[in-house]
């Protein structure tokens, strides 16, 4: 369908709308506190409330019918609805993001999944059930973009709303793509990944390797065709975090952009249950050489790190490590004291996402236990994985304004 008149002049306003809140003074503030805290010289812990997992819940209904008018609609109200609704650490941008539509057969080979009714949850049909005899299945990995469609949509936004909001590219296939753990469990299920583990280790040390090889190779072939772009200003990475820094790109930056001139994120999220000396002789090898590829690292999504921190911590590049409910968040705080790794507490969601009421006082002494163990060092709050509100979106931003009163004066 063709974008009529009346959704152009609608879109109009909603993109002036997110320009005024972009241009408010509290925007260049937040800029500023981010910059300095991925510095290591934060004034006040961050806050982060993701809201991709409840954005049903606080999304008006869409009023246009056109494809590509939805497809902008939606975005613009996702950004207003986050300084209207949340008010939390986020700044909304004074640009329109278009993601370059990068993708990969990887291995040669496509996952296979059931999802549950809600669409979250999923069953793995593994591809490869015992590695000896079914590593003859992978193969080269294949890359691809969609320039074509890039194109077409950026002289859409641009016609609409371009003189309003600039179009921005961002690559935000690599905010996930480098969790190597993540692609054996889509080739073979867990239990196949720990059996091969004890039964075939070294069979299983030729599939990280080629894991390995074939997502550096990734970075190497996005560098080729200019697809890497710069993740060093108001930018996603990482479970929830934000890229603002001076630090990136490298000194030599001359235009041409390199891995090494960006954030990157890693985790291993499947490995839980693994001894550490195992954690360190099966998988920490391969972690620590992708980490090598990035100007800097975001590690860890909501694996319990504590038990692999004594591999974790010689990462190269480490900036930010995910401190999850699971996690031992006072010895990790006795780790990370006087480093150079900022501790990423993840709340549980659970105080947000089951009941429909906060139940403010134990949230409160929640978020005062991180905020007595981070009072020496840098931290960030960042609430994630809440799927549903029931139906009260107040006491998201209620959370944001506790865990302000809560952490604001530590430092």
């Amino acid at each position: 369908m063709q974008m009529t008149a009346k959704e152009k002049s609608f879109l109009r306003e909603l993109a002036k709308k997110q320009r005024e809140y972009a241009n408010k003074p509290i925007m260049q503030e937040r800029a500023r506190l981010w910059k300095l805290h991925n510095l290591l010289k934060g004034e006040r812990p961050m806050v982060v409330m993701e809201e991709g997992t409840f954005l049903g819940e606080i999304l008006p209904r869409l009023q246009c019918e056109s494809l590509p008018a939805r497809q902008i609609e939606s975005q613009l109200l996702h950004n207003i609805c986050i300084h209207e609704l949340i008010g939390d650490d986020k700044v909304i941008p004074d640009t329109f993001k278009i993601g370059i539509y990068m993708g990969a057969k990887f291995l040669g080979v496509s996952p296979q999944k059931t999802y549950a009714e809600d669409g979250v949850g999923y069953h793995i049909d593994p591809v490869i059930h015992n590695l000896e005899d079914d590593m003859h299945i992978l193969s080269a990995s294949e890359f691809f973009y969609d320039k074509d469609g890039v194109l077409a949509f950026t002289d859409v936004v641009n016609d609409t709303i371009g003189d309003i909001l600039p179009v921005q590219h961002e690559n935000d296939y690599n905010r996930w793509g480098f969790c190597m753990t993540q692609k054996v469990v889509d080739l073979m299920g867990m239990d196949n990944m720990f059996c091969a583990m004890m039964t075939e280790p070294e069979t299983f040390h030729k599939l990280m390797r080629m894991i390995t090889d074939e997502l550096i190779k990734s970075l190497r072939w996005q560098e080729e065709n200019g697809l890497l772009k710069l993740n060093n200003q108001n930018d996603y990475m990482g479970s929830g975090s934000f890229c603002f820094t001076d630090e990136l790109p490298q000194s030599d930056f001359n235009g041409y952009v390199r891995s090494i001139d960006t954030w990157g994120h890693i985790n291993s999220q499947e490995s839980v249950g693994m001894s550490p000396k195992m954690f360190h002789e099966m998988l920490y090898p391969y972690y620590e050489e992708m980490a090598a590829q990035f100007g800097l690292v975001y590690y860890g999504c909501c694996e319990p790190v504590h038990e692999y921190w004594d591999s974790l911590c010689n990462l190269p590049n480490l900036r930010k490590i995910s401190i999850s409910s699971w996690c031992d968040e006072q010895l990790m705080a006795e780790r990370l004291y006087g480093g150079s790794v900022i501790y990423s507490r993840k709340p549980s969601a659970n105080f947000l996402g089951v009941n429909k009421e906060l139940d403010e006082p134990a949230f409160t002494e929640n978020i005062k236990t991180t905020a007595n163990l981070v009072k020496n060092f840098k931290a960030e709050i960042i609430f994630r994985d809440i799927y549903k509100l029931s139906g009260n979106i107040g006491k998201i931003k209620r959370a944001v304004e506790i865990t302000r009163e809560l952490t604001e004066d530590i430092y």
